[in-house]
C-alpha cells in the first residue's frame, strides 16, 4: 500500500470514529481497520510525527491537516459509492470499489465526475 493511501486510510478512519463516539482510542482504530495494535501504534506514531494527529492521555484528534484529508476522503468515498450505487452497483461492492477508486483519483477528475453527475445520482 502506498504511503500516502494508508496516512488517508488512517485518517479516515478516524474521522468516521470520531463522529461515531465522540472520543477516539487506539484500541477503537484497531477494531475499525481491524489491523494488529502493533501496526497501528506505529502508523499512529507516525502520523504524530507528521502533524496530522494529536495523542493526549491515550485519546486521538485529528489536527487541522488530518481534518482536511480525512473529509477529502470521506467526501469522495461517499460520493462514488452513491454514483456506482445509482449505476446498479451492489451496495457492499459500491463501498469496495470506492474505497479504490478514492485515492488515486485527481482532484480534477473528481471534480469534473461531480459536475457532470451533480443531477443524476
Amino acid at each position: 500500500m502506498k504511503r500516502n493511501e494508508t496516512i488517508q486510510n488512517y485518517l479516515e478512519a478516524i474521522y468516521f470514529i470520531q463522529l461515531e463516539k465522540g472520543k477516539v482510542r487506539a484500541i477503537d482504530v484497531v477494531k475499525y481497520m481491524k489491523y494488529s495494535r502493533p501496526t497501528v501504534s506505529v502508523a499512529l506514531k507516525q502520523l504524530e510525527t507528521d502533524g496530522y494527529i494529536t495523542i493526549e492521555k491515550n485519546i486521538i484528534s485529528l489536527k487541522p491537516e488530518g481534518v482536511k484529508i480525512a473529509k477529502t476522503m470521506s467526501e469522495r468515498h461517499e460520493y462514488i459509492a452513491k454514483l456506482l450505487m445509482s449505476l446498479g452497483v451492489s451496495k457492499q461492492t459500491a463501498y469496495m470499489d470506492s474505497c479504490l477508486i478514492e485515492h488515486d483519483l485527481s482532484n480534477e477528475s473528481f471534480n469534473a465526475i461531480k459536475k457532470a453527475t451533480r443531477n443524476k445520482k
